[in-house]
């Protein structure tokens, strides 16, 4: 359970190693050095083991907290204040997508489709994959005042609503009678 003072910190995956979940942990270790905070794991996979194996040898397993899988996603991001998704590549960023629309800030690599939803410095920061360090200091630039993490996660929020299905079907619509047109 979380204390009033710390900051939630979470990640959701099928822990695959294109996740990077050392990195999440690694991460989450010099966050937690600077600021009170829990880290929040979603999910099941292959790197989960080894992940727990990580959190004893540098002493943390008490920050993070294994949730396994689970369906009540949105009442998790509710409670979060920074979501980590440190991956090699997604090919869309819809986890990211969705902890924006519950108003959370993102730490991404970045990669493949994440910089089409995680804007840097708007709703949240990009780095090159395998940047540990620079995902941290970005995580402690948020979450290191109530005012700048406010910010970010208005911000956060005001990006995943431009992704509504209200604004993106015109666009969709658009284009396939361009196709259509073009084709005749």
């Amino acid at each position: 359970m979380a204390k009033r003072e710390e900051r939630i910190v979470t990640h959701i995956s099928n822990f695959r190693k294109v996740k990077r979940i050392p990195d999440i942990i690694k991460i989450f270790d010099k966050i937690q050095q600077k600021i009170p905070a829990k880290l929040m794991m979603v999910g099941d996979g292959p790197e989960k083991a080894k992940a727990e194996q990580l959190c004893r040898k540098l002493g943390i397993e008490d920050k993070v907290i294994f949730f396994g899988n689970s369906n009540e996603i949105d009442q998790i991001l509710a409670y979060s204040d920074l979501f980590l998704l440190p991956s090699e590549t997604e090919s869309f960023g819809l986890a990211a997508l969705e902890a924006m629309a519950w108003s959370v800030p993102v730490i991404s690599s970045n990669s493949g489709g994440l910089p089409e939803v995680n804007f840097d410095g708007i709703s949240g920061y990009l780095s090159d994959v395998g940047d540990v360090k620079s995902m941290a200091e970005n995580a402690l630039r948020i979450l290191s005042d109530d005012e700048t993490l406010a910010q970010f996660k208005e911000k956060a929020l005001s990006v995943a609503q431009q992704f509504d299905i209200k604004n993106i079907l015109p666009l969709y619509e658009e284009l396939y009678h361009k196709a259509i047109n073009n084709s005749k």
